[in-house]
């Protein structure tokens, strides 16, 4: 072997692990690197109210509703010229939609942007929109459900949101709802977010810190395999779902397994599983047990009882902070760091 054959393979060698270590280096950064927290608001802060998703049809009660308390708190608040849009599903055509949201995250005198309802239709628009202005000046975006691919789109931008309910989950009388309120407007105005859970057996005991990130499992499922997807990795899971089988619930949670998105988490928080549907053939188990049936192999702490979700104790959560979840049998805690 010649000199010269023995210098460009030792090359390679050196040029094949170097970047093994540098893209070690870059996934270490990325997982531990702290999120830029956008700045609370206060009394004179301006709200956008956008509809990136499904159509607002007779829905002006609650829009009007949620202006009120937003005016309440000595919040300004603007409307996007397109909420009231129809475009059959959606609320104005993608490009409507993805404009109102684009103007608002642009706009440097917008202190927050809240999702007026979810639905579908988020993830039409997400590759359109350009978040360099955003950065420069974060803001709170808050939602959830199908918000989930914007809160993991700007996780991954290095911002945290806020995953908490949206115009249309107002109701009539605000004391059906009074925690969903109190923490959203704790939330947004940094008050100290923690919450007391009741117990279930299906909890898996422990305790753990990490980022929370996460939604609703359709949405979580759908961004496998794009930009749009969330490394876990030292973090702590958060779902929810609504309207679903148990095999499809089955079926995502396999598909996220798969993919390896447990294999570094550090632990997995369970919302509301909301009006499950009945398939013609029993699954045979409950939904938390389906749950744990997944992710037998893993360690980490499993938190049930989270009222986060499609009910009307939907509470808020920060996605991308530092949350200390104590899991026990008879009850749990999950407190935020401030």
């Amino acid at each position: 072997m010649t000199k010269k054959r023995i210098f460009l393979q030792l090359f390679c060698v050196v040029f094949f692990f170097g970047n093994l270590t540098l893209l070690a280096q870059d996934n270490s950064i990325k997982n531990t690197t702290t999120l830029i927290q956008p700045d609370y608001l206060k009394a004179g802060d301006t709200v956008a109210i956008v509809a990136p998703s499904g159509i607002l049809k007779n829905r002006n009660d609650e829009v009007e509703q949620a202006i009120a308390l937003l005016k309440s708190w000595n919040l300004n608040v603007v409307v996007g010229d397109h909420v009231f849009s129809t475009d059959n599903h959606f609320a104005g055509t993608d490009a409507e939609r993805c404009e109102d949201f684009q103007k608002a995250l642009d706009d440097p005198s917008i202190s927050a942007i809240w999702s007026a309802r979810g639905g579908y239709g988020t993830v039409r628009i997400l590759d359109n929109l350009d978040y360099s202005k955003f950065k420069q000046k974060p803001k709170w975006v808050i939602g959830y459900s199908d918000i989930t691919a914007l809160h993991n789109q700007i996780h991954n931008e290095g911002v945290e949101s806020i995953h908490a309910l949206m115009c249309v989950s107002l109701t009539k009388d605000l004391g059906e709802i009074k925690e969903s309120i109190a923490t959203f407007r704790d939330a947004i105005f940094g008050e100290q977010i923690a919450y007391t859970l009741k117990g279930s057996n299906y909890n898996r005991v422990g305790e753990v810190t990490g980022p929370v990130v996460g939604g609703n499992l359709t949405i979580l499922h759908t961004m496998l395999g794009s930009n749009t997807s969330i490394d876990t990795s030292g973090k702590i899971l958060f779902i929810e779902e609504i309207g679903e089988y148990k095999y499809h619930i089955d079926r995502m949670l396999q598909s996220l397994k798969r993919a390896g998105y447990f294999e570094n988490c550090k632990g997995v928080m369970v919302g509301d599983m909301s009006k499950m549907r009945k398939n013609t053939t029993p699954w045979g188990t409950s939904v938390e047990q389906l749950i744990l049936d997944v992710l037998a192999e893993y360690d980490f702490p499993i938190v049930f009882n989270v009222p986060v979700g499609h009910e009307k104790d939907n509470r808020a959560l920060i996605l991308g902070r530092n949350a200390k979840i104590n899991v026990g049998k008879d009850t749990s805690t999950v407190v935020f760091e401030e």
